[in-house]
């Protein structure tokens, strides 16, 4: 069975950085995708970065410039670098692994941004 975790949540400040981490282990296979997404209170879920098994990314709108997805040296694993933190940007981030036409969440990390 595939499992997937997520960390490097935290607490910063307004216009600090992070930097997440999801690995997704408990299987053979290579990563199809790998997508992060963010759930606040009260919102719904909504994809921040997406990278593909050949490098391509794509970002939503409102963290284009800030956040970069990359993979890891290690199999399976896919960062996420967060720069210039708002406060609108805290949120249970979660990792979601592909594998064809299978797909596999994590229990989230979280990210607060407060002063």
């Amino acid at each position: 069975q595939v499992h997937v975790a997520e960390s490097g949540g935290g607490l910063v400040q307004p216009g600090g950085s992070l930097r997440l981490s999801c690995v997704a282990s408990g299987t053979t296979f290579n990563i199809s995708a790998m997508y992060w997404y963010r759930q606040a209170p009260g919102n719904q879920r909504e994809m921040v970065a997406h990278i593909t098994r050949d490098g391509r990314t794509t970002y939503a709108d409102a963290v284009k410039g800030r956040f970069t997805i990359s993979r890891g040296a290690a199999k399976n694993t896919v960062h996420l670098e967060m720069n210039s933190l708002k406060f609108e940007d805290t949120a249970v981030y979660l990792c979601n692994a592909v594998f064809g036409l299978d797909d596999f969440w994590g229990q989230g990390t979280q990210v607060t941004v407060s002063s």
